[in-house]
């Protein structure tokens, strides 16, 4: 199991992506100090789209403007960003007997926060299984129209049902919500487009994990196949009479125009 630690955005006065993020697309295995510090600074003194490692952050707050800071400034923050360990502050380079007690912490927090994806995931996995076997049976039953009707009636109540077994609020969002009930925050809407950026550069998304005080937040993705093409395809591919109902029980829906392997939405718990 691996994990995902994002420091939680502000989502009222955010007008940046948290710098965990910066770290996260910046520096990957065996990003050298030096290698990350060009990149960096070439970014902040010449913003441009091009240089931009982070198209998600341009989506979400447009380019940065350019701003001049005193001499050395720049370097400065390039050196902390690349030394230090959001989750612990422990320099990465830190050598002797603080490094192996810095380890240890980092470990274990590690450990904790991979618990917690785990627990996150169950939760999310048992859900889908539920609504997945309503649904096909709605569908091998009566067909895809049913399975509609099925979907605007039952699909809250038995996500309901999950999170009074998991003592949980499990939410399905997203940008292009069909119920409005499902409509992504400021802050779903940020998680959507960074799993979006992993699937496009080929990677297998891991789990988020925002510890909130007794709380934790989780968010993973919901990735399309070829059975929710079925009502979340492109519209001329969808059968017109399943259109048409779509459109009378959803007048405002935006969830369509999907192909297979594209983040339709993600789990947003939080436990």
């Amino acid at each position: 199991m691996c994990v995902t630690l994002r420091i939680k955005p502000g989502k009222q006065n955010r007008i940046a992506p948290p710098m965990v993020m910066v770290q996260n697309h910046y520096i990957k295995e065996g990003t050298t100090k030096e290698e990350f510090t060009k990149d960096f600074l070439s970014f902040l003194e010449q913003p441009t789209e091009a240089k931009a490692k982070m198209p998600g952050a341009i989506r979400n707050f447009g380019l940065m403007p350019y701003q001049k800071f005193p001499d050395g400034v720049l370097e400065e923050i390039a050196d902390y960003l690349y030394e230090h360990n959001p989750l612990d502050e422990m320099p990465r380079g830190h050598q002797g007997k603080g490094k192996q007690q810095g380890m240890g912490q980092s470990e274990s927090i590690e450990t904790t926060l991979e618990q917690k994806a785990e627990i996150g995931l169950e939760y999310a996995l048992s859900t889908k299984q539920l609504l997945g076997q309503n649904l096909m049976g709605a569908i091998q039953n009566e067909g895809t129209l049913h399975a509609l009707e099925f979907c605007n009636v039952e699909a809250i109540p038995l996500t309901k049902q999950m999170e009074e077994k998991h003592g949980a609020v499990i939410k399905r969002v997203s940008d292009k919500n069909r119920n409005p009930d499902n409509a992504a925050n400021e802050e779903e809407q940020y998680y959507i487009n960074y799993f979006e950026e992993q699937l496009a550069e080929g990677k297998d998304p891991k789990p988020v994990v925002l510890p909130e005080g007794n709380n934790t937040r989780f968010y993973y993705p919901i990735v399309t196949n070829s059975m929710c093409l079925q009502c979340h395809g492109k519209p001329e591919k969808i059968d017109v009479n399943v259109l048409q109902q779509i459109k009378l029980l959803y007048p405002n829906d935006l969830a369509t125009g999907y192909e297979e392997n594209e983040v339709r939405g993600i789990w947003s718990i939080v436990y």
